[in-house]
């Protein structure tokens, strides 16, 4: 996945429709003017409100521990961390609002333009905008913060009591100043506030997404939870199948956007929902082609949770529910791959032993294929011919981000050997262009991926996603119960 747009990039945070001439700060230009005596009339003439303080997030221990490790990787170092904020969809009109992934990793809160700051004696302070409250008229002026506009924010205490963390005016930011570390492309006007360098910037996310390979036991429960939100976003999907086909494939996108929505925060990366040739394309997310009784579909999907931790699974399904001898021996294939790496899941294992597995019963099982004469041949480095028909890596990481910690050090990750907590996924896949003929005719237009979300545990690994079918004839059996309990 692209990073995310920096603060001083077009179309990124801070960069809303500005107000028209002489109208109130946030107003937009086709916003009717608004008399003195309306103004006066909207600041009285409500009850008060009572605020009860919120209880502690159960995630609040965990984060403490994630700043104290930051702490001390960089003592006697002023850190600055932002959330980022709105990003302009056009004219003034926003996207949802999403955390920057290392701000909410260490803080846990979800507000635009807020930023954590850890000191140089290691404590931290949340620097937050405070409420609008009814004693300006920005309440209901103000489109982008005003709470008539966008709903109620949370006060510095209330955030300060969910997440133990000292919580302070966003306005006191701007007394800071001199030398810091900061995580650049978010907010470029707090990154201005502070002397930087670039390499030790760049240090700071390096460590920031090093920090995240581990998960704790906090972050493996969302984790889970968002595949178990996905795992029955994809039996929604299985029962409304024959409303695709009577649509396209954006009906599919549609069913399992409304689980994500309904049991999280969102999908967690545009969803692939790909059907016939389209599944040889391997980030198809156009997702408005037809949906055909005897293609195969190839569903690429993720829920992303409250918490934003994000499910990231594959599975290749018959339409029709039950595959093709062809469509079976290809899905077979790419079933033993993904076997081969998962059981080369484990610690003190490179983080490429599982791709290398993968591939090696990829390029055999290619040349049972017809495809390729010699797999040992095609699996030399300065050959690699196999790649022709499968083209990416097995494994990424997986977490707060769908492609997670991809700042961290080469040797750390990539090269680097997998630990107990890592959670990365294993998704093997054969794609078979419509118009390669260096591939059986019977074979063209074939696309089949798998994948599951697999946790590094002190013995070997446990696959978070097991509970959805994976072999041909539980996939058929799952299709069939679920489109009969939809027929009844």
């Amino acid at each position: 996945m692209d990073d995310e747009p920096g603060a001083d990039e077009p179309g990124a945070a801070g960069s809303a429709e500005p107000s028209a001439p002489g109208a109130p700060e946030g107003a937009a230009s086709h916003d009717p003017d608004r008399p003195a005596a309306l103004l006066e009339f909207m600041s009285t003439g409500w009850a008060p409100r009572a605020d009860p303080l919120p209880e502690r997030h159960l995630s609040a221990p965990f984060r403490a521990a994630r700043r104290e490790a930051l702490a001390r990787r960089f003592p006697g170092e002023r850190l600055v961390v932002p959330s980022g904020g709105y990003v302009t969809r056009a004219n003034d009109t926003e996207y949802r609002f999403r955390p920057g992934t290392e701000f909410f990793h260490l803080a846990g809160s979800a507000e635009p333009d807020a930023v954590l700051v850890v000191e140089a004696n290691g404590t931290s302070v949340l620097y937050q905008a405070p409420v609008a409250d009814r004693s300006t008229p920005a309440f209901f002026t103000d489109r982008m913060y005003g709470e008539l506009w966008v709903g109620p924010r949370p006060s510095l205490e209330a955030t300060s009591a969910r997440l133990g963390l000292e919580t302070r005016p966003l306005a006191e930011l701007d007394e800071l100043s001199g030398k810091a570390r900061v995580v650049r492309g978010y907010d470029a006007r707090v990154a201005a506030l502070f002397d930087t360098e670039d390499d030790a910037d760049c240090e700071l996310r390096a460590f920031l997404s090093e920090l995240r390979l581990v998960k704790d036991e906090h972050e493996v429960g969302q984790l889970q939870q968002a595949v178990d939100a996905t795992i029955a976003g994809f039996e929604d999907v299985v029962r409304q199948l024959d409303a695709a086909k009577a649509t396209s494939e954006r009906w599919i996108e549609g069913v399992f956007g409304l689980r994500a929505r309904v049991e999280g925060n969102d999908v967690g990366y545009g969803s692939i929902c790909a059907a016939g040739a389209h599944a040889c394309t391997l980030h198809w997310t156009d997702n408005d082609g037809p949906v055909v009784d005897g293609d195969l579909v190839l569903l690429d999907m993720g829920v992303e949770g409250d918490e934003l931790y994000t499910a990231d699974v594959t599975r290749t399904l018959p339409v029709s529910g039950t595959f093709t001898p062809r469509q079976r021996q290809v899905y077979s294939l790419v079933l033993q791959a993904q076997e081969a790496g998962i059981a080369a899941c484990r610690p003190g294992a490179d983080f490429l032993d599982p791709h290398r597995a993968a591939m090696r019963v990829l390029a055999h099982g290619l040349v049972e294929l017809g495809v390729l004469e010699d797999a040992e041949v095609a699996l030399a480095e300065d050959a690699q011919h196999y790649r022709r028909y499968t083209l990416h890596g097995v494994s990424h990481m997986l977490g707060i981000d769908v492609h997670d910690c991809a700042h961290a050090r080469e040797e750390v990750y990539r090269k680097g050997p997998l630990r107990p907590g890592f959670v990365l996924t294993v998704e093997p896949g054969l794609y078979f262009q419509p118009d390669d003929l260096t591939v059986p005719e019977d074979l063209r237009g074939i696309g089949v991926r798998i994948e599951d979300d697999v946790l590094i545990t002190e013995d070997g690994c446990r696959n978070l996603s097991a509970a959805l079918p994976r072999t041909p004839e539980a996939i058929e059996s799952w299709m069939a119960a679920l489109r009969e309990e939809q027929g009844a």
